[in-house]
């Protein structure tokens, strides 16, 4: 579809940041769909702001393989690439596997309770087949190690490589299935809690390989297929 007409969604003291995720975000959910052409000043008019934040925020997008750039031609929201889709799956479970070793030692009874409770909110969300906040709090439970082993290099390859996964998660995220995450992030707080390191990493890298069957069923084009009720099951 095209890029939205709403203005001036990007404050000025944000530019370069907001734009890229502002842009990213609009690709990931489905607003830019694979193959659309994106113009700087359609954006620029969108994102109310110069053309050097966009084109900044379109070269960071280009490495993170979210849009393909052909200089002097065109630039367009890439194709669903299996590849690098795959690539981005194994890069973003072992971080999350690092997460979860390098906080353990210190994770406290606030931060298991912060897990629990995304871990809540996420249920209900699958429950309500509300995609946008059951992502949010998966993220969130994710996010309590990512945060508590603070190492800097583990949130910059998140930021790069798991917006790749999200266009899949957010087909996966639209089925009720993905109650059986429910017990795997269950199962990730109990082993932190009884300082079962290997077997949190273990059960941290089981849940994000749930999301590996998916790839084997996406087509060469990068079509994501549906499942036979219209729906496809969520990872993590």
């Amino acid at each position: 579809m095209p890029v939205p007409q709403s203005r001036g969604l990007v404050s000025r003291s944000l530019l370069r940041d907001n734009a890229y995720r502002a842009i990213r975000d609009a690709i990931v959910d489905g607003t830019l769909a694979p193959g659309e052409r994106l113009n700087d000043s359609d954006l620029v008019e969108w994102l109310g702001v110069s053309r050097t934040p966009v084109r900044e925020a379109l070269a960071r997008l280009e490495q993170a393989g979210l849009v393909r750039t052909k200089p002097g031609r065109y630039t367009m929201v890439s194709p669903l690439d299996v590849r690098a889709v795959r690539a981005a799956q194994s890069v973003t479970a072992a971080m999350h596997e690092l997460a979860v070793r390098e906080a353990m030692p210190d994770l406290s009874t606030t931060e298991l309770d912060a897990m629990r409770e995304a871990n809540a909110r996420f249920a209900e969300a699958l429950r309500r087949n509300d995609v946008d906040a059951a992502i949010a709090a998966d993220d969130a439970f994710h996010g309590v190690a990512v945060t508590a082993c603070a190492n800097p290099a583990v949130r910059t390859v998140l930021e790069q490589f798991t917006p790749v996964l999200r266009r899949l998660e957010r087909l996966r995220f639209s089925s009720l299935s993905g109650r059986g995450s429910v017990a795997q992030h269950d199962r990730i707080v109990a082993l932190c809690e009884a300082g079962d390191v290997e077997g949190a990493v273990a059960a941290t890298r089981a849940n994000w390989q749930t999301l590996l069957p998916l790839l084997d069923t996406v087509s060469p084009d990068g079509e994501e297929p549906d499942g036979e009720d219209g729906s496809v099951s969520s990872p993590h």
